[in-house]
């Protein structure tokens, strides 16, 4: 039997069963604040980000895990497996996947670097599939095949909570920023091909969540998915009244309420509420 190492990133749910999973590994990204670095979710919660943000002089920023820390886990882990599976936040939004490449390059020990072109929960979703199918049995090629097509069926909607910090993280042009503050207009934003879209454009949060909950109608309908993840910056209690809704709707979907941690809060805000799902996931 291979042993295998599972490798993400500090941007993964972790529910309790990966917490306390004995071959899961977590990278930490790196947030700077005014000139000091902090690694997620170990220096820094999402709370204590979100207090400091209101005092910070210049705008917050993320950084992606050094080659050489993901050099020194993958030598540490090559002593205990065999092989190592990392499944990491998408590509396209950090260059993580980038520093995972690279230091598999120099370690002895296999290494496949699985870009989730998603983050948080969903990301989460298809790691624990993953670890599924490896302890069925399946070889990691066609694990990493499984996981491809699993990827492509995900559909990501988030209301950004602040559109300033979006467009001061440089994740957000200025025209955009002017306009939807201006306007008062809510960009739906989904993540298609592992990036930052603008879906739509609506006039308040009751009809940009009416919208969203079109999306997940129609793919319900259609895919019969089994769990949905609600995804918060700060406040849990706006979530918790989507999740009441939804399951009004649907008592037979699983819905799982997430906290979106400090990286993300970096670039979208304490107040972000998004929904996620993978069609694949049944």
């Amino acid at each position: 039997m291979v042993k295998t190492a599972w490798v993400t990133d500090s941007t993964a749910f972790l529910d309790d069963e990966l917490k306390n999973h004995p071959d899961l590994y977590i990278i930490p990204l790196t947030i700077l604040l005014d000139g000091e670095e902090f690694a997620d979710g170990i220096d820094l919660t999402a709370a204590q980000l979100y207090a400091r943000l209101k005092e910070l002089k210049s705008p917050p920023k993320s950084s992606q895990p050094a080659v050489g820390v993901f050099k020194e886990l993958y030598e540490n882990l090559s002593k205990d497996y065999d092989q190592v599976v990392a499944v990491l936040l998408s590509g396209k939004l950090s260059g993580t996947v980038s520093s995972s490449e690279q230091a598999a390059k120099l370690v002895d020990i296999p290494v496949t670097t699985f870009d989730s072109q998603i983050l948080t929960a969903p990301m989460t979703a298809l790691l624990k599939k993953g670890i599924e199918l490896v302890e069925a049995g399946n070889s990691i090629e066609s694990v990493i095949d499984q996981l491809e097509a699993l990827k492509t069926t995900n559909e990501t909607y988030v209301l950004i909570g602040s559109l300033e910090q979006l467009h001061r993280s440089g994740r957000m042009s200025g025209l955009q920023f002017f306009l939807g503050s201006m306007l008062n207009v809510k960009p739906i934003i989904s993540i298609e091909d592992g990036a930052l879209n603008t879906k739509e454009k609506v006039r308040s949060d009751k009809k940009a969540k009416e919208k969203i909950l079109d999306y997940l109608k129609s793919s319900y309908e259609k895919h019969k998915f089994k769990e949905v993840y609600i995804l918060y910056g700060l406040h849990q209690e706006p979530a918790n009244e989507w999740k009441a809704e939804i399951k009004k709707l649907y008592p037979e979907l699983s819905v799982i309420c997430c906290p979106l941690g400090a990286v993300i809060g970096v670039h979208a805000g304490e107040n972000t509420l998004g929904i996620s799902w993978h069609n694949g996931l049944k």
